[in-house]
């Protein structure tokens, strides 16, 4: 017995050690066998799709000798059969098989709770159809999408949207996680696009016929035509029989589908597809996947697959990302078996059996090498049926790109492509990523669509909304200016210009639009404009129509039409007739311009003597009579009425420049004189915007306008000036008082309000020009639709003529104030209109009589030359005599002014004599 034991223990001993020896050197060899889990419905149109193509890729990458090399890929696959709860149990099932990656699932919903498995034991999860985009790697770290996230495809329909120029769409969608994840991320894809989604349309999961039907009756009611279908592809196509039963598949409607109808319609085939008939014209989008040899050769494989194990369904878009997981994971698991990592699982210390749970929750093991695997699935980078099979930072596939197919006759067509580096775009995008940014992203574009009801015109996307409710007009009720609104007794309860003109342009619309009118006010002051504008964009109103001017603060809120009127700022003061006296004629020229003008006369009649003096016969003659002649040449120039001719170059030259300078004066006098007397004057002094400003007068306003925020913030103007009116007889009141008597000095306020007070008022007067420029027109809410049709409707409405005679209906009263303001305030003309011509006529002046007098100096030294020559005297003689006499004379201002006043004829003959003489004394000698 003791040898026996003895030999037992050293077997044991022996055993012991052979298996620690072969387990060490077994310590950095491959498995023969790795295990990959795959969780999808298996009876489902992606499902289908999906298994097949698992299986081939397991086998194709168990068949690739430079991938895994020793080590075979072992498939797992349970079926989720379209149940959170049972995919929660099947993936647990997986867990327990010491599973290093799960292949799906293909429920974003499903997604969701098994994330939180997986999370736990570190395993990573590649879903190839969970397209929900909050399965974000942010909650759910060991959650891989490789597929497209809905985020794209929302952008790529957003896109479409966009092209077309529609602004609101309904959105149809499953009320799970599915559905709600990828509106969500519509509603955001549009708004980068200024659109919008008008109404949500949620059909609960499961839902049966009547259900669906009540969801779409309610839809159909809203004004939106376009619609956006993101549901489930197994109970999808049911939505396109009820709304054809509903009349929804017609003209005018448009219906832009997700991918899922384009899975529907590659696994069914047009012969098996019994619904084509009621799906006509719709936009559909599929993920894109470029062409190759490797894609082809699946699809034929996939094929006879189906043909062999007698599967009806086909295979869609779907199928390729399937098949791409299983060599991501495989690409991922030889990387990290090629880094010596091993495949180890360990007991997780939170998870243990109580002694009275079934559960075993003691056998989920956490992979070791979970952390690891997941880094290596990140770095993953090949071509693959789906095309280049990457990730990038956010964990999304890079190159996301989608077909957009048009259904029509027997099948889908292809009208172009979306991808976020290119667009919309009928380019492909394989091609288009060969392409600089700059050339790529150029004209958007896709083909000719046949829209539902076998039309190629665009459908306008939005009609009136037929859920019974009229359009709720708000309509200012005012205390005054009732031309322009105000309530009446008739069947709109509102009447005015405004109001005909927004009625006319209703009219022309291509679909009724019934209106309530709602008054905004009490009537008995004017109620806030920038409210009214608000209440519209906040939906408290569907529409504000009245005198709403275009500013830039409510068109931030709101969306107007085109202007019907243009409108501006302008001033209105007192003005009063001028009073005639009888030194009115002195009143055109300033007291400093009358004394210049007249010192300017007579010395240019001085200018003029002494130029024509020694030449001119009528300049000449007794110092009282050359006096007269100074003045009444002066002065009869004013009325070209002087008889003395000029016979000089130089007294000609001035005289022309000052008969130009007698005409200014006499026109602009006359002007003027004609202005003081017949014109109105302003009572404050006020002559336009700028004048106001300045002063620190009083300033009315229009209660309830712009014009307050607008004097305040763009002109600085303090409140404490401001007053406001409402009223036109609060106007005159105002205006007649005067700032002394706590009135104002002006008013400012848009231009057909001021017509319609001077229409009443005649001692009041436009100031200056009009200092802004807008215009009225009608407040709707942002983007809508409505706001388009009714510019152009008001447009037609100015073309044909109809925006004028509803003007002159309104308008007719007659009008005391001119529209012509030259003359308001005229003003005395003083020096400084006529500087400039009297500083040129005084230098022409100064110059002629610089010329003048060189060319006498010049004369006078030659004429007393010639007089010192006398006869009888010796040539020595005589020189001596002067050279002592000419120093006397040129210093003698006598003899000076008597060489001038002789004429200049005699000047000339007693130089010529003088000159003859001594020659012929040059002769004799």
């Amino acid at each position: 017995m003791g040898g026996a034991a003895a030999a037992l223990v050293l077997c044991l001993a022996l055993g012991g050690a052979v298996a620690a020896a072969a387990a060490a050197a077994g310590a950095g060899a491959r498995p023969s066998e790795v295990a990959v889990g795959a969780l999808f419905t298996y009876d489902s149109t992606i499902g289908r799709a999906a298994r097949l193509a698992i299986e081939l890729a397991v086998d194709d990458v168990n068949a690739d000798r430079t991938l895994l090399a020793g080590t075979t890929l072992k498939l797992i696959s349970l079926d989720t059969n379209c149940s959170g709860f049972l995919g929660t149990i099947e993936a647990l099932k997986l867990m327990d098989k010491n599973v290093v990656a799960v292949i799906g699932p293909q429920s974003s919903g499903i997604g969701h709770v098994i994330s939180h498995v997986v999370n736990e034991l570190h395993v990573p999860l590649l879903s190839f159809a969970a397209t929900d985009p909050t399965l974000s790697a942010s909650e759910y770290p060991y959650f891989l999408r490789s597929t497209l996230s809905d985020s794209f495809q929302m952008h790529a329909v957003a896109s479409i949207v966009d092209y077309y120029q529609w602004k609101e769409v309904t959105a149809i969608f499953v009320d799970d996680d599915y559905g709600r994840g990828g509106v969500s991320a519509l509603g955001d894809a549009l708004a980068l696009q200024r659109a919008r989604i008008s109404y949500k349309a949620a059909i609960p999961p499961n839902s049966n016929t009547d259900a669906i039907n009540d969801v779409l009756f309610r839809a159909n009611m809203m004004e939106s035509r376009v619609f956006v279908v993101h549901v489930n592809p197994d109970t999808g196509m049911r939505i396109f029989s009820i709304a054809n039963k509903l009349q929804m598949m017609g003209s005018g409607y448009v219906w832009i589908v997700t991918d899922w109808l384009a899975a529907v319609l590659d696994s069914s085939g047009s012969g098996d597809l019994k619904a084509m008939s009621y799906i006509q014209g719709l936009i559909v989008l599929r993920q894109h996947s470029p062409d190759s040899e490797p894609k082809r050769k699946f699809i034929s494989e996939w094929n006879n697959m189906a043909r062999n194990r007698s599967i009806a369904s086909g295979l869609n878009s779907y199928g390729f990302y399937a098949y791409d997981s299983v060599w991501i994971v495989a690409h991922a698991i030889n990387q990290l078996l090629d880094s010596e990592q091993q495949i180890n699982f360990s007991a997780d210390p939170r998870l243990h059996d109580s002694n009275s749970s079934t559960l075993h929750l003691s056998t989920l093991k956490l992979f070791d090498g979970g952390e690891q695997l997941l880094q290596q699935l990140l770095l993953t980078n090949f071509t693959g049926l789906t095309g280049r099979v990457q990730f990038d930072s956010d964990r999304n596939l890079v190159r996301p790109a989608y077909d957009i197919l048009n259904i029509g006759g027997s099948g889908p067509h292809l009208i172009g492509y979306w991808s976020n580096y290119s667009g919309l775009s009928v380019v492909a995008p394989e091609i288009l990523y060969e392409k600089p940014p700059n050339i790529s992203m150029g004209v958007q574009q896709l083909y000719n669509v046949v829209w539902p009801g076998d039309t190629t015109t665009k459908p306008r996307g939005w009609v009136f909304p037929d859920n019974g409710q009229p359009l709720r007009v708000g309509v200012p009720n005012k205390p005054s200016f009732k031309e322009l609104v105000s309530r009446d007794t008739g069947p709109d309860n509102v009447t005015g210009y405004c109001i005909d003109i927004f009625i006319a342009a209703i009219k022309l619309l291509p679909y009724p639009v019934p209106c309530q009118f709602i008054m905004i006010g009490d009537g008995s002051k004017n109620p806030n404009y920038d409210d009214i504008v608000n209440m519209a964009a906040t939906n408290s109103l569907d529409a504000a129509v009245g005198d709403f001017a275009i500013v830039r603060n409510r068109t931030k809120i709101a969306e107007f039409t085109q202007p019907y009127i243009e409108s501006g700022l302008v001033v209105v003061a007192p003005v009063k007739q001028a009073t005639s006296s009888a030194w009115a004629f002195l009143q055109p020229f300033t007291l400093q311009m009358w004394c210049v003008t007249c010192a300017l006369f007579i010395s240019v009649g001085i200018v003029v003597w002494i130029l024509e003096h020694r030449t001119n016969e009528e300049f000449r003659g007794s110092p009282r009579q050359q006096v007269i002649t100074i003045f009444w040449f002066s002065f009869s120039t004013m009325f070209t009425a002087h008889r003395q001719n000029t016979e000089s170059t130089l007294g000609r030259f001035v005289l022309i420049i000052w008969l130009f300078v007698v005409l200014i004066i006499n026109s602009s006098y006359t002007a003027s004189l004609t202005s003081i007397l017949t014109v109105q004057q302003l009572a404050p002094g006020i002559t336009g915007i700028d004048s106001l400003v300045a002063s620190a007068l009083p300033i009315g306003y229009q209660a309830g306008k712009f014009t307050r925020n607008y004097l305040i913030e763009e002109l600085n103007i303090p409140e404490s000036r401001l007053v406001p009116l409402n009223t036109i007889g609060e106007y005159a009141d105002a205006l007649n008082r005067g700032p002394k008597n706590g009135g104002v000095a002006a008013i400012v306020d848009e231009m057909p309000y001021v017509e319609i007070f001077l229409s009443y008022h005649c001692n009041f007067r436009i100031v200056g020009q009009e200092f802004t420029k807008e215009g009225w027109g009608f407040a709707f809410q942002r983007d809508s639709p409505l706001a388009a049709d009714m510019s152009t409707a008001v447009l037609q409405l100015s073309e044909n003529g109809q925006l004028q005679r509803i003007h002159d209906k309104w308008f007719t009263r007659s009008s005391c104030s001119s529209d012509d303001d030259s003359g308001v305030g005229a003003t005395r003309l003083g020096l400084a209109s006529f500087w400039g011509l009297f500083l040129v006529c005084a230098l022409i002046c100064v110059f002629s009589l610089v010329v003048f007098f060189a060319r006498v100096c010049w004369q006078f030294s030659h004429y007393s030359g010639s007089e010192a020559d006398e006869p009888g005297k010796e040539a020595a003689t005589a020189a001596a005599e002067i050279q002592r006499r000419k120093p006397n004379r040129l210093g003698s201002l006598k003899e000076l002014v008597e060489f001038v006043d002789k004429k200049e004829e005699q000047v000339r003959r007693s130089v010529k004599r003088k000159a003859s003489d001594k020659d012929n004394q040059a002769t004799m000698a």
